[in-house]
Order: C-alpha cells, then sequence, then structure tokens
C-alpha cells in the first residue's frame, strides 16, 4: 500500500471523516447482532442513527470488563458455528474471558499486525524470531503469526525462554528482528557473554518489545531500554502495545515518537477521572472501540490502561494519532507514603540494577489501610552475611529515592524462588506484580 493510499498518511480531518463513516457502520451492525449492545440502546434510549461523529460517542456508556464476564455469550455476534478460533483473556473477577474469532476476524488481525510490523521497518524479506506463544489461548502469538505471513516476511516460532535456544536459532537461521519481551533481552545478552558470543556481530538489527515498555512519557529510552541499549548500542529498540480486546496493535516507527494507530481498525479515546475526554498529550484511560471484528466487537471499552494521545504529524510522515508509552494500569495505581506511582516505576529501578536476576512486585493493605509494596528481589547466590545484605538492601532503596522518591519493602530470595513466582503454571506472561489488596486473607510468605 503506498502512502497516497494509505489512511494514516492523510491530514487529520480526512482521517476523523474516514472513522466516523466506519462507526456509523459499526453501530448499525451492534443494533442488528449483539444482544448486549440492542440491550444497552433500549435501556439508554440511544438512536444509533443519531450517532454521527466522534464527538457523538459519549452519549454512549461505556463497556467494562465485568460486562464482558457478567454477559459474555451476549456479545457474540456471529453464530458459534462461525467462530474458528477461541481466545481468553484475564478478567476482573477472577474467571477469564472468552473472546471468538471469525474467518474474517483472523484475516483483520493478519492484516494489523502486519501493518503494525511494516510500521517497524519490516518488509518482505525480513526474518522475524518469535519468543511468545501461540498456545494457551493467547491470541497475540497467532495475530503475530499471521501478520509477520501476510507481511511476506519469514518466521522462526521459538517460543519463550531458553537462551541456549534462542542463540542456536540466531546463529543458524540469522534473523535480523527478534519480537520478545524486552528483559530478556538483557538475559540473551548475559549467556552470549559467558559462553563467548560474539552478540553484536549477530544477524540482529532490532528488538520489537512486547509486555513492557522501553520509553519515558517524553519518548526517550527509559532504564530498561537505556540499559540494552549500552550493552547492544547498534540494536534498534522499538515497542508495541496491544490487548485481546482491542484487536489492534499500536506499534512504533523508528523514530519511536509513540504507538501509531491503524485508523481503519480502532477509535481511541482517553478520558479523565471524570469519564470526559482529557486534552491532547494528557494522561487518561485508554477507551477503545473496535471497527471491522465481526464476532466481539466492543463499543467504548474501558481498558485499565493510562496513557496519552498525541496528534501532531510524526516524523514519518503518519497522522494518524499515537499513544503514549503506558503509565500503568488504573486498578494497579499505589499510593505509597503520599507518592502515586504505577508498577512500570518500579520495574525500570529494578530493570537497571545488574545484580537482580529477577524480581517480583507485591502490593497489600496494612491495617491502617494505606498500601505497602514489597520488592522481591531475585539473586543467584544471595549474601549469607547479614550485614552485606543490609547494605545491598540499602544501596537498592537508594536507587528507589533518587528515581520515584519513595522506597518500598525489600526481600532478598534465590533466583528459583522469584522464577516460580514469576512463571506459574498457566501463566503466558511473566508474573511481575501481584496485588493483594483485595485478597486480605494473602500473606506476603
Amino acid at each position: 500500500m503506498s502512502q497516497l493510499q494509505d489512511i494514516e498518511f492523510q491530514l487529520p480531518l480526512q482521517i476523523k471523516l474516514f472513522q466516523e463513516e466506519l462507526l456509523r457502520k459499526q453501530l448499525a451492525y451492534l443494533q442488528s447482532h449483539s444482544r448486549y449492545y440492542q440491550r444497552m440502546f433500549t435501556e439508554h434510549q440511544i438512536d444509533v442513527s443519531t450517532i454521527r461523529t466522534l464527538e457523538d460517542l459519549q452519549r454512549i456508556p461505556f463497556t467494562e470488563k465485568k460486562d464482558l464476564q457478567l454477559y459474555n455469550s451476549d456479545f457474540l455476534c456471529v453464530p458459534k458455528e462461525k467462530i474458528v478460533d477461541y481466545i481468553t483473556t484475564s478478567g476482573t473477577l477472577g474467571a477469564p474471558v472468552t473472546f471468538g474469532c471469525s474467518d474474517a476476524d483472523l484475516e483483520r488481525l493478519a492484516f494489523n499486525e502486519a501493518k503494525s510490523f511494516a510500521c517497524a521497518g519490516l518488509a518482505p524479506g525480513s526474518v522475524v524470531q518469535l519468543m511468545t506463544t501461540l498456545d494457551k489461548r493467547f491470541m497475540a502469538g497467532l495475530a503475530y503469526f499471521l501478520g509477520i505471513r501476510k507481511l511476506g516476511a519469514s518466521i522462526i516460532r521459538v517460543g519463550n525462554g531458553i537462551p541456549e535456544l534462542q542463540w542456536d536459532t540466531i546463529e543458524r537461521m540469522r534473523p535480523d528482528t527478534l519480537m520478545c519481551v524486552p528483559s530478556f533481552i538483557l538475559r540473551l545478552i548475559e549467556y552470549a557473554q559467558e559462553h563467548g558470543i560474539n552478540y553484536q556481530d549477530s544477524s540482529v538489527k532490532r528488538i520489537i518489545g512486547i509486555g513492557e515498555g522501553l520509553r519515558n512519557q517524553d519518548f526517550t529510552l527509559n532504564l530498561l531500554g537505556s540499559r540494552i541499549h549500552e550493552k547492544w548500542p547498534e540494536l534498534e529498540l522499538l515497542a508495541t502495545y496491544s490487548s485481546t480486546e482491542m484487536s489492534a496493535t499500536f506499534s512504533e516507527c523508528p523514530y519511536g515518537k509513540g504507538g501509531h494507530v491503524h485508523p481503519e481498525l480502532i477509535i481511541v479515546e482517553i478520558i479523565g477521572e471524570d469519564n470526559n475526554p482529557v486534552p491532547m498529550g494528557e494522561a487518561g484511560e485508554v477507551v477503545a472501540t473496535t471497527l471491522g471484528v465481526e464476532a466481539m466487537p466492543l463499543l467504548r471499552f474501558r481498558t485499565g490502561d493510562i496513557a496519552s494521545m498525541h496528534a501532531e504529524q510524526c516524523v514519518c510522515g503518519r497522522w494518524s494519532y499515537r499513544l503514549s508509552p503506558l503509565v500503568g494500569r488504573k486498578n494497579n495505581m499505589i499510593k505509597l507514603k503520599g507518592t502515586t506511582l504505577y508498577p512500570p516505576a518500579i520495574n525500570d529501578v529494578l530493570d537497571n540494577v545488574p545484580y537482580i536476576e529477577n524480581y517480583v512486585v507485591v502490593v497489600r493493605l496494612t491495617e491502617a489501610g494505606t498500601d505497602e509494596v514489597v520488592v522481591k528481589i531475585g539473586l543467584r547466590e544471595p549474601p549469607e552475611d547479614e550485614m552485606l545484605q543490609e547494605e545491598l538492601i540499602k544501596s537498592l532503596k537508594d536507587s528507589f529515592r533518587a528515581r520515584i522518591r519513595v522506597a518500598p519493602q525489600i526481600e532478598i530470595c534465590t533466583e528459583e524462588e522469584i522464577r516460580i513466582i514469576n512463571f506459574p503454571a498457566k501463566s503466558r506472561k511473566p508474573v511481575k506484580f501481584i496485588d493483594e489488596r483485595n485478597m486480605p486473607d494473602k500473606s506476603l510468605a
């Protein structure tokens, strides 16, 4: 697709009019096929034919994760025999939410990821080493596979973990791109150094990060991104943001100025605490309306993710709006000793400490009703001497105070103890944050 044909390169007014036409079609589809939204429109006396503009969306109530759990089957807009792939995502009431994809939805996913990879600089002939699972009812791994295939690039399905296998694959098949959780790159570098692998001279030219941020809100590299860059300066660092519910991906272009939206696939709003839109560039909750989804489309879905929107033209030439790196998740906000912060800020400190092999952040309520944060760090050989342990903890607390003004409690553990927490049997992603504030009977032991 040429830039002249791609809506992302058109002027903002053209993009807005384009999205409004798709929105009207999507609303008519929901009115005809979705039991959930039919009920919503009736209860709130909404005539969808009067919703003509993006601003008119504010007249429609939000959809929340609890709605997906309580009325899951009512969101389905096609007969069950049209579902060709089932996916689950986590939810707020404990049970996973089921999503079904039709054949058309999988084609849409492939288009979404192909555009995202192209935005990131991939092209036919690129070779991508995929370090994420394609099983465990996980949408992302399948979407990546479909998108790389549609783009005409090559795929190496390695899965996550196992540095030895990753390096063997790199040396045998010479990928130019790794798609993985960014912090795992540090483990790959460490393995290469321990085994005499000249990683800087490998075929790898870029990583596309998933699940962890690489940049601050001003788009400079955060501590994790900076640490990777220091060790591997020639490696291009890109990040993506997506979710199962959105059925769309925001991918950075090589200029790293935020995740580009694909206007064909999603409408995004950023709302504040009053549920109204915030000014451009101000952080708020990401609200998504999917476009072109056949089986389970969503209208004004509250993602719980906090980010800001940027509408000025990107250096790459695209006018489609961009999302900043995530600040965090609304439900994960922590109030520690009077300071408001989100888990990524804590992770950013921990990811920049070389002696920490792995970690988990646990938050719970004290008897006084305030937040208490315990950071459990995994070390290969925890110091047995109590004075050395105290010095290590003091140094780490000083790092926290310098970066986020407050310091959590620190517990020293073995690498294996933390690994068991990070990778429970049913998990599809590493578990680095545990919120026990709604589980009063749980202990940190």
